[in-house]
């Protein structure tokens, strides 16, 4: 794996006024981390701050809000991006989830302060509070309508809330322990959940009804994520014929991300298993690239890139550091990672250096989001953080 850069998180405050400085690392592996700094030298004429680097250290376009770093004796580019803006009056304590409506208009996010709230994601400014789960709210998301909110809970109940009068329109109770994560069947008409007792299920929304139980792991499942499977996958025959109030499951793949150290793939309408991969720690969360194409990170910091019709090797393993794997979103033509060591990386096919979405300083991003060009990010620090992205 390459070399990874690394900046001091508040950079971008140090290097505001003049002579200010912030701290550089290198880090490659088996080898020693080179260290340097940056240093401030004025302002150029266009008002863009003038920054000078250390031996070993390179520095590119510099804006307001962005500075491109490389370490040219380790081949490795990281462009810096500090938050356009951060919000911390959300939540009073960490916050563990995190969503952006379709429209972009609206946030969802949990916390464990207890509380779960609608806010504008312009200004973050509360809108709604969701209230009506026992304990802790472990996952939230917004359908694809953006107006209802679907989230799970340590009370193992799954809710639909209306996002406009924050009324709990339906509850799911099934499950025997706390809820880990959710996904969303195409419009909504049916959602999926796991948990800590092992399971993925399907409902039906309309009905609140169970309509099967599509895998049972015998250990906590992490992280589910739902895509079209590739035309050439074989995703089984369902040993009866489905419910006529299942829909959109047909030709669909459920991922689950195990605590046993196994990702593993399920025919959404047959519950078949139709592949599992054993990788080097409890895997945390995936997602779909394409319909070829998933992510998956684990516990000990790696993210796994897999082609679905041959699980056998993984087409690469992205290891930037050996915290914890925390959420994965597909981007334009790459994905963004956030760890359990405050960092959070943006990947392009089409780019020779990695994106780094600063200023977390070592407290776990738990969950990204984004919309458009603009990234949100969410911490155990109790801060929401938007990083607006230029054109890529």
């Amino acid at each position: 794996m390459a070399a990874t850069l690394r900046i001091q998180s508040d950079w971008s405050r140090a290097l505001r006024k003049d002579e200010g400085e912030a701290w550089l690392s290198c880090r490659s592996p088996g080898k020693p981390t080179l260290y340097g700094s940056l240093t401030r030298r004025g302002l150029s004429t266009q008002g863009v701050p003038d920054i000078a680097a250390s031996e070993g250290f390179v520095v590119g376009e510099v804006t307001k809000k962005s500075i491109l770093v490389s370490c040219p004796h380790e081949n490795a580019s990281t462009k810096f991006l500090a938050p356009y803006t951060a919000f911390c009056r959300i939540h009073q304590k960490s916050i563990t989830c995190l969503d952006i409506s379709s429209g972009g208009g609206l946030g969802v996010s949990t916390s464990t302060d207890g509380t779960m709230k609608i806010w504008q994601a312009a200004n973050g400014e509360i809108r709604r509070l969701l209230e009506g789960h026992v304990y802790d709210v472990n996952c939230c998301r917004f359908f694809p309508s953006g107006l209802v909110v679907l989230s799970g809970g340590m009370d193992a109940q799954l809710k639909i809330w209306s996002a406009e009068d924050a009324s709990c329109v339906v509850t799911f109770k099934g499950h025997k322990g706390g809820i880990l994560d959710t996904a969303i069947v195409d419009r909504g008409r049916n959602v999926l959940s796991c948990s800590r007792d092992g399971t993925a299920r399907l409902w039906d929304c309309g009905k609140s009804t169970c309509l099967g139980v599509i895998a049972d792991c015998a250990c906590p499942v992490n992280g589910i994520a739902v895509g079209a499977a590739d035309n050439s996958l074989n995703l089984g025959t369902p040993e009866e014929a489905p419910s006529e109030r299942e829909v959109g499951t047909e030709g669909k793949i459920l991922l689950l991300a195990r605590e046993d150290k196994k990702l593993q793939g399920v025919g959404l309408q047959s519950r078949q298993p139709v592949f599992l991969f054993v990788g080097s720690d409890a895997f945390n969360c995936c997602t779909f690239l394409s319909s070829t194409y998933i992510l998956a990170g684990t516990q000990d910091g790696n993210i796994y890139q897999l082609d679905v019709r041959n699980t056998n090797a993984p087409i690469q393993v992205v290891h930037r550091s050996g915290a914890p794997v925390l959420s994965l979103l597909p981007y334009r033509d790459g994905f963004i990672a956030s760890q359990g060591d405050g960092t959070c990386f943006i990947v392009q096919q089409d780019l020779d250096y990695v994106l780094d979405l600063t200023e977390a300083d070592c407290d776990p991003v738990y969950k990204v989001a984004s919309w458009e060009k603009q990234i949100y990010t969410c911490c155990r620090d109790g801060i929401v953080r938007r990083y607006q992205l230029s054109d890529l």
